[in-house]
């Protein structure tokens, strides 16, 4: 880890602790707005909008616009399209971010395919070119960078294979980011897909943190200056839910085993978890005991959800949707702290 904080220029070094600083405040959070085009089609599709590039363009707006968004939310991971976009007074979207103190990220990975010679595990495509295309994502705004890697979870799965090979695809990706002076977040996601139980999840996870970091501090990657945005160790969606309180104890054990206390934020992923299930199990972690890192959210369809719904595509629901917006990120501030109660909903 010192040889590679000695290969940062001073200013790289400088730019990355004033992301982190910017963004780990133990009080906000991270809104998920990177989707693709087919996932946000999907999306659209479940409310009756289409996915036209000015749907979009509209909607992320009315994202970005909500007044208030900068209290709760400390970043914001966006699409590449997205970079390029303005709102209806003509600003550029990252910037309408950065005035309410929302650091602006993107999304960088390519998305995914089969894992050759690992039957059952993926591999996330697209480091080809990632330091030149970071140049142009810092030029337009970008502090921050978003890589994942998925990890289904069969009786085989993930094998040895799938475990190394995404390790070393994300540690590549943090470390080239590092370079380029923007703060990686780094992803893998272990699916809720399958009838495993918390046991077995806890397991997977631990399997994947642990060769995670291995593989990051081969590549020299400076953990104090990036995020990790994991699951949370819950049973697989065709088994019953576990309580709060049992997937904050199974998260928090697999964390203390494989996470290093030096990584300064630990943003969750909601990873099909419902609006008011994310929140719950983020507030029983904050509740449980006092953990070395920032325990956070980095939630998409989590935060978003309730304010599709009211949008519904008709610009007269803008001031609903940004309501609902508003109080999602306000309760996920709230479990933060550990001060949520299911009766705010």
């Amino acid at each position: 880890m010192n040889r590679r904080r000695e290969v940062f220029s001073v200013g790289i070094s400088d730019d990355l602790q004033a992301t982190i600083a910017d963004m780990v405040d133990g009080r906000r959070g991270i809104l998920a707005a990177d989707e693709s085009s087919g996932t946000i089609a999907k999306r659209f599709d479940a409310v009756g909008v289409e996915s036209t590039e000015e749907h979009r363009r509209f909607y992320r707006s009315l994202l970005l616009d909500t007044e208030g968004l900068g209290q709760y939310v400390s970043g914001v991971i966006l699409f590449e399209e997205t970079l390029g976009q303005k709102n209806g007074d003509g600003r550029l979207l990252p910037h309408v971010a950065a005035e309410q103190g929302i650091v602006p990220g993107i999304k960088v990975d390519k998305g995914k395919g089969p894992l050759a010679g690992a039957p059952g595990d993926l591999i996330t495509f697209g480091l080809d070119g990632l330091e030149a295309r970071l140049q142009g994502y810092r030029e337009q705004g970008a502090r921050f960078a978003k890589w994942r890697e998925v990890y289904p979870i069969s009786p085989h799965n993930p094998a040895r294979l799938g475990l190394t090979a995404n390790a070393e695809m994300l540690a590549r990706y943090a470390a080239v980011c590092q370079g380029c002076g923007v703060v990686p977040i780094v992803e893998p996601e272990v699916l809720m897909d399958g009838d495993h139980s918390i046991e077995r999840s806890a397991e997977v996870n631990e399997a994947v943190w642990h060769e995670v970091f291995h593989a990051l501090h081969r590549h020299g990657v400076v953990l104090e200056l990036m995020i990790l945005k994991p699951s949370m160790v819950t049973p697989g969606k065709d088994c019953a839910k576990a309580p709060p309180e049992q997937v904050a104890e199974y998260t928090m054990r697999s964390l203390r085993r494989g996470v290093p206390a030096a990584v300064p934020s630990i943003n969750f992923l909601s990873g099909g978890q419902g609006p008011e299930e994310a929140t719950a199990n983020l507030n029983a972690l904050n509740q449980l005991w006092h953990a070395p890192w920032q325990l956070s959210f980095s939630y998409g369809r989590a935060l978003q959800e309730p304010a599709l719904k009211a949008w519904q595509g008709e610009s007269g629901n803008a001031g609903a949707a940004q309501a609902a917006l508003l109080k999602r990120a306000r309760l996920n501030h709230l479990a933060m702290l550990g001060e949520y109660q299911e009766s705010m909903e």
